[in-house]
């Protein structure tokens, strides 16, 4: 963990805004690790940003300062991830789902903060639509970036997108154990294998660091005792697909609470959910969108457009 604290302290140093880090204890002994952005600026919405599978805070650096230039922006690794408690999860999907969707909730009661536009990417936007349907009223707008876990299964094999090779190299290996074993079986040598298996994220964020700070960093988050990770496994059947798919559940959500979905063109995720989603929601807000020349990782890939286009859906709360 203290490795984990010092790349992610590298990564952190980069911010221009003022910050806030620490860890929010929740009433079951559990803590979540919380950055907090720009929390001077009291008079909007905070904007709350939840990562996706293996990731955690660090990620979002590339966006922070710019979307908290006019209101707080709240981060946190999900229980399981990153730096936050890593408890043993129920076994089942329902079980699983549930304590992610409880822990944001008592993350937030423990924060204070009374409403917030929530916006998840990938597993994080899965477990914002479920935290939705549960607490609509803390909802001012749900924003899915790239979300995990939403189409039902095809039954149809030439339906089905072909995930990249990473993706498909992790599957391979979920048969016998977690997502992430491979790394950690690795060592010393794990964060080279991230490098290998994922280039791709040393250039999205080449502009910040030259270095292997990105890839120590996701090696470090996910080279520790596995718990969301096991969670998240209970929670779907071969990587691409949820065992309780959100689209047989997303017009659960109340009416009233604004819907607008955000993939990158080139994703392996199925961008056609959106247009199911709207459907699902005839009488609601819904809009879905693609950023050209992003795949899934969309806040990385272009954070100016990413940046501008959450800006302003912020905007439109107040």
């Amino acid at each position: 963990m203290s490795q984990l604290k010092n790349v992610e302290a590298r990564i952190l140093q980069c911010l221009q805004n003022k910050f806030l880090a620490r860890y929010v204890s929740l009433p079951n002994q559990n803590k979540i690790w919380t950055v907090t952005v720009s929390p001077e600026q009291k008079d909007r919405t905070p904007l709350v940003m939840v990562h996706g599978f293996g990731g955690g805070v660090g990620l979002w650096i590339l966006n922070m300062d710019s979307l908290s230039a006019r209101r707080t922006l709240h981060t946190f690794d999900l229980l399981g991830f990153g730096r936050s408690s890593r408890p043993t999860f129920p076994r089942d999907p329902e079980g699983a789902e549930e304590e992610f969707v409880t822990s944001i909730e008592t993350w937030r009661e423990a924060m204070g903060i009374p409403s917030m536009i929530l916006l998840g990417h990938s597993l994080g936007g899965f477990l914002a639509t479920s935290y939705s349907i549960k607490y609509p009223e803390r909802v001012k707008h749900l924003i899915l970036v790239d979300p995990w876990g939403f189409p039902l299964r095809p039954t149809d094999p030439s339906e089905i997108r072909t995930p990249p090779a990473w993706v498909k190299a992790v599957a391979s290996v979920l048969g016998r154990s977690n997502p992430l074993a491979v790394l950690r079986v690795a060592g010393p040598w794990g964060p080279g294998l991230v490098q290998r298996f994922r280039p791709d994220f040393k250039r999205k964020f080449a502009d910040f660091f030259e270095d292997d700070t990105i890839s120590e960093y996701i090696y470090h988050c996910n080279a520790q005792n596995p718990s969301g990770e096991t969670a998240f496994k209970a929670m779907m059947e071969s990587f691409g697909w949820a065992r309780r798919p959100m689209l047989e559940r997303i017009h659960l959500i109340r009416k009233d609470v604004p819907i607008t979905m955000i993939y990158g063109a080139n994703t392996w995720i199925d961008t056609s959910t959106g247009k199911k989603v709207k459907m699902q929601r005839p009488d609601s807000y819904v809009r879905d969108m693609e950023i050209e020349g992003a795949s899934h990782h969309v806040y990385a890939d272009q954070p100016h457009i990413f940046n501008a286009v959450v800006e302003e859906i912020c905007d439109s709360v107040d």
